[in-house]
């Protein structure tokens, strides 16, 4: 058994319904850096910490909670994943996406990916929310590479990664509470340094909108699993050369913060329309 495939997510699944009594989630939420406020407002909330999860791994990074949570958020049952594990900590693609593996075992058709983001579009200003319709991975690595999983596509379609359907969701849920939203191409690094100027050129050539350092091996999986993908940049600063600032994490946990508010509402109504 793979441990972070499909069977070892099966082992997981059955350890958190133990512990959380899952029936019928409508999203599986991956909350990124700083975004995990939105935990806070899941109601009849039940929480499992990742180490108590077969195959998760403890969280070693400012913003991430560490816990898989289940509870009510706007009427509609739902999982949320406070916190990522990253490849850049030393952990495998297969690692860092298991999580959704384990969301998809345990019944949630839709994985909504959050993640704070630096903005390579020159239009972007931290506290914008960027509707990300496709990615590009950068890290040069596929959490897919190695043995067919069961139940896994070999060669899955990424020609709309990002559920079209989904997308038209989440600009009429933002319209509805008037809350200004822009979409784009996120591109995925490895990290952990922040780009240099020139990498940042690079992307702004390559077609990149908002960068970071998450969510495509995430995505990757879910498409081979079938699970339609939903997902949300947090711009938390301009990237290297078009900001003025120097970077730092704490910079981009507390912008994080001040736009986790208007976050959590655009979640809501997305979830209450699925």
């Amino acid at each position: 058994m793979s441990p972070h495939g499909a069977e070892s997510a099966q082992v997981a699944a059955r350890a958190v319904r133990e512990a959380l009594g899952v029936h019928a989630p409508v999203a599986g939420i991956v909350l990124g850096t700083g975004l995990d406020q939105l935990a806070d407002r899941i109601e009849d909330a039940t929480r499992v910490p990742y180490v108590k999860i077969p195959g998760f791994h403890a969280t070693s990074v400012t913003g991430h909670r560490g816990e898989l949570i289940r509870g009510m958020l706007a009427g509609r049952e739902v999982l949320a994943l406070a916190g990522r594990f990253h490849m850049y900590e030393g952990h495998t693609p297969r690692a860092a996406a298991f999580p959704v593996r384990v969301l998809h075992a345990l019944g949630a058709p839709v994985m909504f990916a959050s993640n704070a983001a630096g903005g390579v579009r020159r239009a972007l200003q931290p506290g914008d929310l960027m509707i990300i319709e496709d990615h590009i991975n950068l890290m040069w690595q596929n959490p897919l590479v190695g043995a067919l999983e069961p139940g896994d596509l070999r060669f899955p379609d990424m020609s709309s990664p990002y559920s079209p359907r989904l997308v038209a969701l989440l600009r009429d849920a933002a319209g509805a509470i008037g809350i200004p939203v822009t979409s784009g191409v996120y591109v995925g690094l490895l990290g952990p340094s922040y780009e240099t100027p020139a990498e940042v050129r690079m992307l702004e050539r390559l077609g990149a909108d908002a960068v970071g350092m998450s969510t495509v091996p995430e995505t990757i999986v879910a498409a081979a699993i079938g699970m339609e993908v939903a997902g949300v940049s947090l711009i938390t600063n301009q990237a290297a050369g078009i900001g003025e600032k120097e970077l730092s994490h704490a910079q981009v946990v507390a912008a994080a913060a001040a736009a986790a508010g208007r976050f959590g509402e655009l979640v809501m109504e997305f979830v209450r329309r699925l």
